[in-house]
């Protein structure tokens, strides 16, 4: 058997793990280690991204906002193609959900509130009986996930690092000062001093190997489906999304739209797939607000969004097991804050000033579900 030496081993090659591995490569000795034959296979691959200010907890919104500029004018060579594409996003509220739609405007930024008149001119669709109030956000935009994710892993392969696909774990040992990893390939396995986390709704499967207390992650059940709203034409429109967050549209492939009721249904970490209730859950709620008449599904999915236990993320050395680094619990927020969170990781391995970042650690440290002091290599 082979050992390999570097100075990471990042396991995980979704959003999290691809952009922690670009950014640390850049000075550091890196491998990538995904069980599966794909990057991205579970959750990242099955994701329909958008930049949103105004979506996910505190510590979210911040990594979101430092991702802005890197999303909007990544650096040469990162893509062929632009990384965004312009899409507001409007929300609505039918009776009943005036107070929260109130509470966003008041709590968001970049939101201001729309009237229903306009709100029925950007999205004919709208039932006049069903919304009563609205906000836009109109800076957001849709995000090209295959391109960003494909362009960190490229920029990780460029800068050294090494992508090891069909690559489970299996076992952890500590000694000296390094990890031993051995994974389901019996010819090789992999050395170094640091481990991070980056395994998604596997999270706590891996940090029990490297005898680390779990921090109690919830992979969680999201469910999406593709119609066509003929004869509407919505190319043009925003998504449009429930004040209440239980269901939102968005144009797809310019003819167009994917539904979904917004799902988080507690699940094992699995090969998710959907499931006919949450088809019809996701089409009715929809149609109770847009008039388009669905002939059928064209196309339906469901992937894997995992929370820590109080829904921020968990960036950070783990309090008791040394050289063992967590970064999981994104939550659905995991594209848009990438290029943030990914800096974030590998400023933190290497002692770098994290910068404006820093005013969302404390909610970020793992540290906060119990462990005992912080360990560092």
């Amino acid at each position: 058997m082979e050992t390999y030496r570097f100075d990471v081993v990042v396991v995980g090659a979704g959003i999290a793990g691809a952009s922690a591995a670009a950014a640390l490569a850049a000075d550091r000795r890196v491998a990538v280690l995904e069980a599966e034959a794909i990057a991205g296979y579970h959750t990242t691959g099955r994701s329909a991204a958008m930049w949103i200010q105004n979506y996910g907890p505190p510590d979210a919104r911040v990594l979101t906002r430092l991702s802005r500029a890197f999303l909007v004018n990544p650096p040469g060579g990162f893509a062929e193609q632009p990384l965004v594409s312009p899409r507001a996003i409007l929300f609505v509220a039918r009776a009943g959900q005036e107070r929260e739609l109130a509470q966003m405007l008041a709590e968001g930024e970049g939101l201001r509130e729309a009237s229903v008149a306009e709100a029925r001119a950007m999205v004919p669709a709208l039932r006049a009986d069903y919304i009563v109030a609205a906000a836009l956000e109109e800076h957001a935009f849709d995000i090209d996930v295959a391109a960003l994710h494909q362009g960190f892993l490229r920029q990780a392969r460029a800068r050294g690092a090494v992508l090891a696909l069909s690559s489970r774990v299996v076992g952890f040992r500590r000694s000296g000062g390094q990890w031993l990893i051995e994974t389901e390939t019996p010819q090789a396995r992999f050395q170094a001093p640091i481990v991070v986390n980056a395994a998604g709704a596997w999270g706590d499967v891996v940090a029990e190997m490297a005898g680390a207390a779990k921090l109690g992650l919830q992979p969680c059940r999201r469910t999406g489906v593709i119609i066509n709203p003929a004869p509407w034409h919505v190319a043009d429109w925003p998504v449009v999304h429930d004040v209440a967050h239980n269901w939102y549209v968005r144009p797809e492939a310019r003819t167009r739209l994917m539904v979904t009721p917004a799902d988080e249904t507690p699940v094992p970490p699995h090969d998710v797939q959907p499931e006919e209730y949450d088809i019809a859950l996701g089409i009715h709620r929809m149609q109770e607000a847009l008039a388009i008449n669905v002939q059928r599904v064209e196309r339906a999915w469901a992937g894997l969004r995992t929370f820590t236990p109080d829904r921020s993320f968990a960036i950070g050395w783990d309090g008791a097991v040394e050289g063992f680094f967590w970064c999981v619990g994104q939550g659905g927020c995991g594209i848009q804050t990438s290029p943030a969170a990914g800096r974030l990781v590998a400023d933190l391995i290497t002692e770098r000033d994290p910068g404006a970042a820093a005013e969302a650690l404390p909610r970020l440290d793992p540290r906060r579900f119990g462990s005992a002091n912080r360990q560092t290599v």
